[in-house]
């Protein structure tokens, strides 16, 4: 069985509403010190995710280097990270990293 090709990491930062102010200083200083990209800001579950969340798409090699940093930065927030391959499923439920309390994720849409 080959590996599978990793394109990039996505970092989810989640949040709730009263949070919404520190999750974008989180992904803005993220973003200004990495200098990756940053999406749009979801009020509500989008996806497989259970709650509001911002997605930071991080370059394979410098997952290490981000992870570490948002590991000690996050300043409470929950944080999702998954490789991306072309297995959206086990993305989500295998080749995954939390940051903080692990979350139920609405898997039901990749099936």
């Amino acid at each position: 069985m080959s590996e599978p090709q990793i394109r990039d990491f996505h970092a989810h930062i989640y949040f709730d509403p009263e949070q919404l102010d520190q999750a974008q200083a989180l992904a803005a200083a993220t973003q200004k010190r990495f200098g990756i990209a940053v999406g749009h800001f979801h009020q509500r579950p989008v996806g497989p995710h259970p709650r509001g969340s911002v997605q930071m798409t991080v370059p394979t090699g410098q997952f290490g280097e981000v992870a570490t940093w948002l590991a000690v930065n996050r300043a409470g927030l929950i944080i999702f990270a998954h490789a991306s391959t072309d297995d959206h499923k086990r993305d989500h439920s295998h080749n995954v990293v939390w940051f903080g309390p692990s979350e139920t994720l609405d898997l039901s849409l990749f099936d």
